[in-house]
Order: structure tokens, then C-alpha cells, then sequence
């Protein structure tokens, strides 16, 4: 199982070639390619405020159909849930002193990463390599 990050997902979305033609290999081979529920919360969020903040109509036209369009390209892949067993992970490593200079969002997907025995998908490999035990690759290159 492949796991999107956020910022994988948003190139993936923006038809990054690299990226795309990964999820379809992937895909192929019959590997899931699935997204942790933080980059759902990560985009959508984004979205929402810029369809809240829009200053004038065009760009509120905008906004709202880049919503329209993370929601659809969401709906393309199962969302992973932080469940009991990622709050598991979540515990044990809290407290790791490395584990700490990495971000909340993305000790989080770490975190379900790691109770999915998934790989991260992400180009942020240099934090992630903190996160003991963590499977990463970057599609980006």
C-alpha cells in the first residue's frame, strides 16, 4: 500500500507527470494508492478558506471550483483513518525526542503509515526519515 501525502497528492492532481504515471504503475501492479485522512483534512481545509476569504466574484468562482475539483479527485481514492491502531503508533513515538522535529500533520500520517504498513509517498524525505521504521519514497524525481 502506497500513501499519498499532501503535498504528493496536490502535484498527483496537478497532472505532475512524474507522479501520475506512479499512481497508474502502482495501480497496475495492484498496489493501493490511498490517502491518509490528514491530507483530506490538508486539502479540503485550503479549500474552504479560499472559497471563505475570496475577494470578488471571479476569484470566488475560482475557489469554489477548485473545491468541486480536490472533492472529485478525492473521491478517487480511499481515504485511510486514523484508527486505534495509528493512536497506538501515535503513543509510542510521541515521546521520541527525533520524532518531534516533525511536523504535527505529518507525524500524523506517519503515524497511520505505519499502522497500515504502508509506504509514504512524499518528497519531504529528509523529516520523515526521523520517524523510526517509517517506508518512504518520493515520486517526485
Amino acid at each position: 500500500m502506497y500513501l499519498l501525502d499532501t503535498d504528493t497528492f496536490s502535484l498527483a492532481h496537478h497532472g505532475r507527470a512524474t507522479v501520475t504515471a506512479r499512481i497508474v504503475a502502482a495501480r497496475r501492479a495492484s498496489r493501493e494508492v490511498v490517502l491518509p485522512t490528514v491530507t483530506r483534512i490538508e486539502v479540503l481545509r485550503g479549500r474552504f478558506e479560499a472559497v471563505l476569504k475570496a475577494a470578488d466574484g471571479a476569484a470566488l468562482l475560482r475557489a469554489v471550483e477548485l473545491l468541486r475539483s480536490s472533492e472529485a479527485y478525492l473521491a478517487e481514492f480511499r481515504i485511510v483513518p486514523f484508527d486505534p491502531a495509528a493512536a497506538a503508533v501515535f503513543d509510542r513515538l510521541r515521546d521520541d525526542k527525533r520524532v518531534r522535529k516533525v511536523g504535527r500533520n505529518d507525524f500524523l500520517s506517519a503515524c497511520i503509515a505505519l499502522a497500515n504498513d504502508a509506504t509514504l509517498v512524499t518528497r519531504n524525505t529528509k523529516d520523515f526519515a526521523l520517524v523510526p521504521g517509517l517506508k518512504v519514497e518520493n515520486w517526485a524525481d
